[in-house]
Formats: C-alpha cells, structure tokens, sequence
C-alpha cells in the first residue's frame, strides 16, 4: 500500500495487537506491534500512543530488524547487479516519496540477485516502514526536513556505492548522516536546497545511464 495509506493504518494501531504488513513467498512475515507498556529507558523519548515496533518472523527466527539491515542487503544486490544500481535507486526513492513498495519493486520480479538477506519485496515494505518511524517517531530537533531524508540519504548512499560496506557500516552505527550529496538538495534546512529536482538528481554523471 501506498505511504499515506500504511500511516494512517499505523495511526489506529491498537495496543499490543499484531497487524500483518507482508508475508513473502518464503512465508518471511512483516509485522509491526503497539506496546502499550515502554520500557523505562525511552518513556521520555515515546509517545506510547504513536510509538510501535517492526518485526520480523523468518526461518524460525522473530526479531525487531534495524536500518543496516536494508542498507547491507541493497548494497549486496548492486555490488552483484551494478547493471541495476539506476533502477534500484529510483524504485526505493519511490518508496520515500510515497508509491506502494511492492508495486516499485514490480520491475525486478524477472532479476536475479545471486547475494540478499531478504526478498526484494521484504526490503521494500521494511524500508517503507523505517521512512515511517523516522516520521512519527522521531521526536528530537532534526538537522533534516523532512526527518526520514536522514535514512534516506543512507539508502541512497549505499546503493550507489562510493564506499566499502565495512566504512559505511561504521558510520551508520556512529549515528553519523549521510555524505551531503545525497540529501543537501532535498533538505529544507541546507541552504542548498532546491525544490522540483529531477530524478536521482545527487548521482554524479559518470557518462552512463542504466535506466
């Protein structure tokens, strides 16, 4: 489903009731959850009403997924499919500003990624509600607007590929942003900013294009 569609279904989530986003054809569920009870280590940083967690069940395993987890698998794809890095960053930038993540992720249905962590279409509906949680969840002074172009600046980045994972993942870890040029454009706060940017705008021409 579309952004503003999962939002408002998350908006009216009850408390510490399970609702299915996604169950791929490798039976990986996506799930998301309310607590109605916030451990004492973030009650000053939640608000429990609009707070809930990600989850996902896979291969006998339940676990809350973090951001490397999107990042470490699409860069996994191009570094295999440098031929589809364009496509990627056009599907998942999409995503960021809204459409539906299974119908982006549509153009790869025929694509063979010899080296993932999850489907395509998992990545894609996880990267959707990580944009979702930075919205609603995120709740100190951000140096981004809007404050999900934080996370998606690192999508970007590591798509494209300018650094070795180990590096990346390192500097995700520190809480460090994105390099400026995959998010400067976009962000109302940089005096840089421009509005109606045309697509993949932060790529550097390099003379090739594989849309």
């Amino acid at each position: 489903m579309k952004k503003n569609e999962l939002l408002a279904k998350i908006e009216k989530l009850e408390f510490d009731k399970k609702s299915t986003i996604n169950i791929d054809n490798d039976n990986a569920e996506l799930y998301v959850i309310r607590p109605s009870v916030l451990p004492g280590s973030l009650r000053n940083e939640y608000d429990v009403k609009k707070n809930f967690q990600i989850w996902l069940n896979h291969h006998y395993r339940n676990f809350k997924p973090n951001h490397l987890r999107v990042f470490i698998d699409l860069n996994l794809r191009v570094r295999a499919r440098p031929d589809l890095k364009n496509k990627l960053l056009m599907a998942f930038d999409n995503i960021f500003y809204g459409s539906d993540p299974l119908e982006e992720v549509r153009v790869f249905d025929n694509e063979q990624f010899p080296h993932y962590l999850n489907s395509i279409k998992t990545i894609a509906c996880l990267s959707q509600l990580f944009l979702i949680e930075q919205e609603l969840n995120y709740t100190r002074e951000s140096n981004f607007d809007p404050k999900n172009l934080f996370y998606q600046g690192w999508i970007r980045q590591f798509i494209d590929n300018p650094k070795e994972i180990d590096n990346m993942c390192m500097s995700v870890a520190r809480f460090q942003p994105p390099t400026s040029q995959y998010t400067d454009k976009e962000n109302k706060k940089n005096r840089r900013y421009q509005p109606n940017l045309k697509p993949l705008w932060y790529l550097k021409n390099d003379g090739q294009s594989t849309l």
